[in-house]
């Protein structure tokens, strides 16, 4: 899971937010654990460290989400790794199942979820570990939009409501969330 970002369109760590008597990131751990056995937190270890979870830093800074891709596949023991975005409220252990099962098309390196516009979000993935090459590639050319990766990805794309993709990046759409939840 993904916590490195700085939060700062949010004004405060939003991986910390209140949510369901928890926090937004332990409610996304609990579906990743509810959905493939365990969790890593790509982030802080001294913010992080306290949840009991395995924390692990970003091993390349500056280079926002896909530089939290490059640890998580650089670490793995996995061939493949559920990456997910620690700052998607809506997510559920079944749509995070829904992109684990069934297994690939032969010659995918990477499922991906997409959401009713025909976007592809690359936060709520799974990537098999052979696309460390491809991240590693972008990252020395200083490419470091999430959509450039995704073209140079042999991708199987699965359909995802809108709720279960929305993130929350300002106070604004955190209060919306809020509302909608109720």
């Amino acid at each position: 899971m993904l916590a490195g970002g700085a939060s700062s369109r949010m004004g405060r760590d939003k991986a910390l937010l209140a949510y369901r008597e928890t926090t937004l990131i332990e409610h996304v751990a609990r579906a990743v654990i509810d959905a493939v056995g365990s969790v890593v937190i790509i982030g802080d270890p001294d913010r992080y460290g306290k949840l009991g979870h395995t924390v692990c830093g970003d091993r390349v800074s500056g280079c926002g989400p896909l530089g939290g891709i490059f640890t998580a596949l650089s670490t793995t023991e996995n061939d493949w790794n559920l990456v997910v975005a620690c700052d998607m409220p809506g997510i559920s252990t079944s749509a995070l199942e829904g992109l684990i099962d069934p297994e690939p098309e032969s010659g995918r390196n990477a499922v991906m979820a997409i959401g009713p516009g025909g976007e592809p979000e690359p936060l709520c993935a799974v990537y098999h570990r052979c696309c460390l090459a491809a991240v590693d590639r972008a990252i020395r050319e200083k490419r470091f939009k999430m959509r450039d990766l995704v073209k140079g990805l042999e991708a199987e794309f699965r359909p995802m409501e809108a709720a279960v993709l929305a993130n929350v990046n300002t106070p604004t759409e955190w209060a919306e969330f809020e509302e909608d939840a109720r």
